[in-house]
């Protein structure tokens, strides 16, 4: 495979792209768990948009499978993941608390999916970006830049804004181990079964089995909800 130097730009976007939204959907985690009573990922650095003291829990996950998926794709898709520690004790105890710690992370996703949309948005309405023809649109170019240079590489890192945290906010909200959202199913639940399902789930062959059925089915999920984003993103 043939690594152009736009390629290579493009990739690096990506990249950057991913490790500040991973680094922010984390922090949120460890952020919430504070406020709620956990300071374990406080304790270990993680309320902090700095990258690096995630990337020292997940080298793998925030590093070297990113970099690698990215490259092997050519430069158009790409995966990873990250954490941040929770005490299983004090999850046990407060089963809700969790949950709404679980929900903060595709939060803070949310929140970067719509600050996004309302700079394209913006974009497109003041004439500084048009739609794509449509031989040239892919998740990575949601919109174009009407002046060439700068304009170009904020167009394109305002459109992988947009997709990456609208892919990460709907990855994470599958009912699915060890997904955020199978871990917000106990706000549903009384105490007692909220206790028995947190045990239950933390099985690593169900977290193996949902990871495969997620793949599997996010498509699914994730097609409809991108092309009523794009409706209203071009509307």
């Amino acid at each position: 495979m043939e690594i152009l130097p736009q390629n290579l730009g493009v990739g690096v976007i990506w990249y950057l792209v991913f490790l500040f939204s991973t680094t922010v959907h984390e922090a949120a985690h460890a952020l919430a768990a504070l406020w709620l009573g956990d300071p374990t990922a406080y304790r270990g650095g993680q309320v902090t948009l700095d990258p690096i003291p995630h990337i020292r829990r997940e080298p793998v996950g925030m590093v070297i499978v990113p970099i690698l998926t990215l490259v092997l794709s050519g430069f158009r898709q790409m995966m990873g993941w990250a954490s941040a520690p929770l005490n299983p004790s004090w999850a046990d105890r407060y089963p809700r608390r969790a949950a709404w710690v679980a929900l903060a992370g595709p939060a803070a996703n949310l929140l970067l999916v719509v600050l996004a949309f309302a700079l394209i948005k913006a974009g497109l309405l003041a004439g500084f970006f048009k739609i794509p023809q449509e031989g040239d649109f892919d998740l990575g170019h949601l919109v174009v830049a009407t002046p060439d240079g700068l304009g170009r590489a904020i167009s394109l890192t305002a459109s992988i804004f947009f997709t990456l945290n609208l892919l990460l906010l709907l990855f994470n909200l599958l009912p699915l181990p060890p997904l955020d959202g199978s871990a917000a199913i106990p706000l549903f639940l009384p105490r007692p079964m909220a206790r028995r399902y947190l045990d239950f789930m933390r099985q690593p062959t169900f977290s193996l089995l949902g990871l495969v059925v997620a793949w599997k089915v996010f498509d699914w999920v994730f097609t409809p909800i991108f092309r009523w984003g794009l409706y209203w993103l071009y509307s």
